[in-house]
């Protein structure tokens, strides 16, 4: 099985080196048939050369597109390179690769596989309640229950991510994953991840949640 790892990122010359080396270092140790992509998002620092440095395929977009566009070049490339499986990981050092090998264990049964963040202390109030209110919205809007919504830990098959590829180029992908998941009836799994706070300011902010519901309505 052909397995592309696909990390969208933007300004993360610090953490993408040895996020990169954390993931060869598991992916080796189960000898996996693997690739790592990064696709750089218009980085103003040196993402770009930190991730070939470090071994990986890097697609670079001339401006700042956003995460869903990211991810989007990322996974149809994957798609294109005859790629059975992708792994969607953020670059901030807030997922952690140890984990791989239970979504590719739980992708044997499931066309989708989303990581859910252990409640924990350090998430921060409004980011607490905004994902509770986006997962009620989804319940609500398309009759699927997911504890949490937003977080982009992911796995998928090649096959499901024909009936997945969304049109958010934002945030929204998160969320429009899921309506999608509800839309084709894929089969689909939750397993806990434990919650890694590097930076509590990156990632979705209260505009961002507003964007993503009017997006879902």
């Amino acid at each position: 099985m052909e397995i592309v790892i696909t990390i969208p990122a933007y300004n993360e010359e610090k953490t993408i080196g040895p996020l990169i080396n954390e993931i060869n270092r598991v992916m080796k140790g189960g000898s996996y048939n693997y690739k790592i992509l990064v696709v750089d998002d218009g980085s103003k620092d040196n993402t770009k050369g930190s991730a070939k440095k470090s071994g990986a395929i890097v697609l670079r977009h001339l401006v700042n597109l956003g995460k869903g566009a990211s991810l989007k070049t990322g996974c149809d490339y994957a798609v294109k390179n005859k790629s059975d499986i992708i792994i969607v990981i953020d670059a901030d050092a807030q997922h952690d690769p140890n984990e791989i090998p239970r979504f590719l264990e739980n992708l044997k049964k499931h066309d989708v596989v989303l990581a859910y963040r252990k409640s924990n202390k350090n998430m921060p109030f409004v980011l607490k309640f905004g994902n509770w209110f986006l997962n009620k919205t989804i319940r609500f809007l398309y009759g699927i229950e997911i504890k949490d919504s937003q977080c982009g830990y992911r796995a998928f098959t090649s096959e499901s991510y024909e009936k997945l590829r969304w049109k958010a180029i934002d945030y929204s992908v998160e969320s429009e994953i899921i309506a999608r998941i509800g839309k084709y009836n894929l089969r689909y799994k939750e397993i806990p991840i434990k919650t890694i706070y590097s930076d509590i300011y990156k990632g979705t902010t209260i505009l961002d949640g507003i964007k993503i519901v009017f997006n879902l309505l």
